[in-house]
């Protein structure tokens, strides 16, 4: 899953606004962030398989240490520790931490049994990524639905909050669909540096958004 976690993020600042979008980005994306520095580290290992799903060319052999339930877990509570430690808010550190552990969980939904509860025990997962246009679906309803969470609960304060929304967004479903219908990538070590640069780039841009949108006064309610 790709967009959805992204949906997860977005969905968490309506929840939560006294965090940002950023640091929400990063817990539902942390897994992810940490993935393909352990590959390039040759700690885990994804192969380029076209066909091994029908929407992703990518066979993740090993990955028990950034996408195991059980670490994951243990990932979220640092984080959650780390963001409480700088916000001293106590909803966003565990709606932060109940991000990272989601990542698991909408990754079972969408990867044949490769997702780990332990590292090294036996792996899980839905396979929805079997199923082309269901993916598709699947997480562009759920993208959706949270872009809009957040364009209700936040609201622009200058023409950046408003049109720099879209932007990301549109961006993201970019992203997303390049990956999907696109070639497959050509080494391992473009994986990790496209999924490094990507991680960076949306971080940056959603710091950028979300400073230029804030929440609506006690009382008022969105209308647009």
């Amino acid at each position: 899953m790709f967009i959805g976690h992204f949906a997860a993020g977005f969905a968490a600042r309506t929840l939560a606004l006294k965090g940002s979008l950023p640091a929400y980005f990063a817990a539902a994306q942390l897994p992810d962030i940490l993935w393909p520095v352990l590959v390039l580290a040759g700690v885990e290992r994804v192969t380029i398989a076209p066909g091994d799903t029908a929407f992703t060319p990518l066979r993740f052999d090993s990955y028990p240490f950034s996408h195991s339930l059980a670490l994951d877990v243990v990932w979220g509570l640092l984080f959650a520790a780390a963001l409480w430690r700088v916000t001293r808010n106590a909803r966003a550190a565990w709606v932060s931490a109940a991000l990272v552990v989601s990542h698991w969980l909408l990754d079972f939904v969408t990867h044949r049994p490769d997702m780990p509860l332990l590292p090294g025990g036996p792996r899980y997962g839905l396979g929805l990524w079997n199923s082309v246009p269901a993916t598709l679906v699947t997480e562009s309803l759920l993208f959706a639905l949270a872009v809009w969470m957040y364009a209700r609960a936040t609201r622009a304060n200058d023409g950046i909050g408003k049109h720099g929304l879209t932007a990301l967004a549109a961006l993201l479903v970019a992203a997303y669909l390049g990956a999907a219908f696109g070639p497959p990538p050509p080494s391992v070590a473009a994986i990790a540096i496209t999924g490094i640069a990507g991680a960076l780039l949306f971080l940056a841009l959603s710091a950028w958004v979300d400073r230029h949108r804030s929440g609506w006064p006690a009382g008022e309610r969105a209308t647009h």
